[in-house]
């Protein structure tokens, strides 16, 4: 993969149109979690060190083309202007008269968040009119917004071919992360696969058997690829209907030589709420009425005993109902073992998704994995090896 990064532009008192993913959850006009700020602040701090006049490009939520009050960027300007340590102007408008007079205000150094770009209907049909007035804004584009790079908008895709394009620092470690997990892996590589349904996941799951080293299925959709092999699942989630596409899967890694993992033990209950009854039982002793919410003790140590085989790890969904204690239990062990053997130098861990990132974080695991992803659905159709069109500009522009 071959593409521009911050040290191949000469930024110094130049207008640098730099798009960003800052669409954070707000409540009551404040911001409730900052993490996608604080991921593209080095990118912003340093291009602004550098002499640069920065133009901020970001949307927020779903406007569909028209101007909607409670989906305006302003109430962003002050917490990433906080976490940058610098003031950042705010535009009321990316585009005409009121983006320009901004822009044309800016001096070396400081930096303007540009209103919601989805405000206009140009962006989301990535419109080469709408693009071409974004880009008179500046003279350079950086994309640091791998979380929005698997759609075709303008500030996203059309904009990398109007000007000088390089990615931006968190782009840049989100690829490279992604290339060594999956690209160029260090063998053996294991990939963790959780998530309610099978239904949702059949493009990663066809990717991984054909790259993976050891594939482990936990989480709701273990339990359809258990019923498809003729073991019992009582009253547990499982779509029966996609037994024949389970097997097609299985019959897919054994061809590929990729190893699956299933859970032979699990944790039921007769209810999934808080504070029920739970057991830790062979897969054979499920009762008609028991539903499978985690993982068992036994099946745990399979797992992390794969962990210590690999050297490489990917990981997307958990492997219980993590949400309801204990059925958090083996997805806390799991992913506390991969951290262990990150922190050891002996398993580069890269993992994704918002159940994911949620349930390594209430692990305590996050922060020493190789690389946790924010990305949502752009990280899932990397894992599925599809081609992102906010990458593949980068690389062809």
């Amino acid at each position: 993969m071959s593409y521009r990064t911050l040290d191949d532009l000469n930024v110094a008192g130049k207008r640098v149109l730099v798009r960003v993913d800052i669409n954070v959850p707000i409540k009551d006009g404040k911001v409730t979690d900052a993490t996608r700020i604080e991921r593209v602040v080095p990118t912003i701090r340093e291009l602004a060190g550098k002499g640069a006049r920065v133009i901020l490009l970001a949307h927020f939520g779903r406007p569909k083309g028209q101007i909607v009050s409670d989906m305006s960027l302003a109430p962003v300007a002050e917490p990433l202007s906080k976490a940058l340590g610098r003031p950042v102007l705010f535009a009321a408008n990316c585009i005409g008269q009121v983006a320009q007079g901004a822009v044309q205000s800016l001096h070396d150094g400081e930096v303007v968040l540009l209103e919601n770009t989805r405000f206009h209907a140009g962006e989301e049909k990535n419109d080469k009119d709408f693009a071409n007035n974004l880009a008179e804004l500046g003279e350079l584009y950086v994309n640091d917004a791998f979380s929005a790079a698997h759609r075709a908008h303008a500030s996203t895709e059309a904009l990398a071919h109007l000007l000088p394009s390089a990615a931006g620092r968190g782009m840049q470690a989100e690829l490279d992360a992604l290339g060594k997990a999956l690209r160029n892996p260090q063998r053996p590589l294991a990939a963790v696969v959780g998530g309610a349904k099978i239904s949702s996941k059949l493009d990663l799951l066809g990717n991984l058997v054909q790259k993976a080293d050891f594939l482990i299925i936990g989480g709701g959709m273990a339990n359809t690829f258990l019923a498809a092999l003729g073991k019992p699942v009582g009253a547990s989630l499982c779509e029966h209907d996609l037994g024949a596409t389970a097997r097609e899967i299985l019959d897919k890694a054994k061809a590929a030589g990729c190893e699956v993992l299933l859970p032979e033990h699990v944790v039921v209950a007769k209810a999934f709420k808080a504070g029920a009854a739970s057991r830790s039982i062979p897969i054979g002793a499920i009762e008609a009425d028991d539903m499978i919410l985690d993982v068992g003790s036994a099946a745990v140590s399979q797992i992390i005993a794969c962990f210590e085989k690999a050297k490489t790890l990917v990981w997307n969904g958990p492997l219980g109902a993590f949400e309801i204690a204990p059925f958090d239990a083996g997805t806390v062990a799991a992913a506390a073992a991969a951290a262990k053997l990150t922190r050891a130098g002996r398993l580069l861990s890269v993992a994704g998704g918002g159940d994911t990132v949620a349930a390594l974080n209430q692990a305590g695991a996050a922060d020493d994995f190789s690389y946790v992803s924010t990305a949502g659905g752009a990280f899932l159709e990397w894992l599925e090896g599809k081609e992102l069109p906010g990458v593949k500009a980068l690389e062809t522009a």
